[in-house]
C-alpha cells in the first residue's frame, strides 16, 4: 500500500484516526509468533542476549549522541540490560534489542512525539521479545503510540482523519543487523565474540606492517 510507511523509516502515512483493531500502545496486545521472519538475521538466528556493545558503540549504531544515551539511561528510559554502570571503571553494556529501542526512540522524537508518550511506548516495548517486535508496526497520531501487527489493522489505522507516523519495526531490525555487525562485542559472561570485521581488517594490516617494517 503506498501510504505505509518504508521498512525502517519514519514517515508521514496520510490523514488516519484510531482503528477498530489497532492496539493503543499502553494496552498491551498479546503477539504470535510461530517461526523467525527470514533474512531479518543473519543465519536467521536470533541475537545472543548476553552479547553486548560499549556506549560509543551503541551510540553510532544507534545514531544518537552520548549525551541522549546518557539520559535515557540516568532517567531509565532506556537502560542497558546487559550491564549498567556500577561504579567506577565499569562499562555500560547494551544488548541487540536495547541498541533497537534506542533507534525506535530516536525516530519517535524525530517526528516530535513527547519523550512521556515514548516512555509509554518504550515500556510496552519492553515486555516483547525480539522476534515479536519484528511483527509490528508502530503508528503515532502526535499523541497517542498505537500498534499494528496485521495489514488488516494498518487499513484500519488509516481510514481516519487524523495525521500518523509509522515505523515498521522490522525494517529498522534488519537494517540494524546489517549494520551492527560492523562493531566490536563482547560477551557478558566473559566468553569469546567473533571479531568485528573492521577488527579482522586492521589486524591483517598491523601483520603485513610488522612483516615489511
Amino acid at each position: 500500500m503506498g501510504d505505509q510507511p518504508h521498512d525502517g523509516e519514519t514517515a508521514h502515512v496520510g490523514e488516519t484516526a484510531q482503528g477498530e483493531n489497532a492496539h493503543r500502545i499502553d494496552r498491551p496486545s498479546q503477539g504470535s509468533l510461530d517461526d523467525i521472519i527470514p533474512g531479518l538475521f543473519p543465519n536467521d538466528t536470533v541475537p545472543d542476549e548476553l552479547v553486548g556493545y560499549r556506549v560509543p558503540s551503541a551510540c553510532q549504531i544507534a545514531g544518537i549522541t552520548y549525551r541522549q544515551l546518557d539520559y535515557w539511561a540516568r532517567t531509565s528510559l532506556v537502560v542497558p540490560s546487559i550491564r549498567g554502570a556500577a561504579g567506577s571503571g565499569s562499562q555500560r553494556l547494551y544488548s541487540f534489542k536495547d541498541i533497537l529501542v534506542l533507534k525506535i526512540v530516536k525516530r519517535l522524537l524525530d517526528t516530535g512525539i513527547s519523550l512521556q508518550n515514548i516512555r509509554v511506548a518504550v515500556d510496552h516495548l519492553r515486555k516483547r521479545g525480539v522476534e515479536d517486535l519484528a511483527r509490528i508496526t508502530l503508528f503515532s497520531d502526535g499523541t497517542t503510540v498505537y500498534e499494528c501487527t496485521s495489514a488488516e489493522e494498518v487499513v484500519d489505522l488509516l481510514q481516519g482523519g487524523q495525521g500518523v507516523f509509522g515505523i515498521a519495526v522490522s525494517g529498522a531490525m534488519r537494517e540494524l543487523s546489517g549494520t551492527i555487525a560492523d562493531f566490536p562485542a563482547e560477551r557478558a559472561d566473559g566468553g569469546v565474540t567473533e571479531a568485528a570485521p573492521e577488527d579482522e581488517l586492521a589486524s591483517r594490516r598491523k601483520s603485513r606492517a610488522r612483516r615489511t617494517g
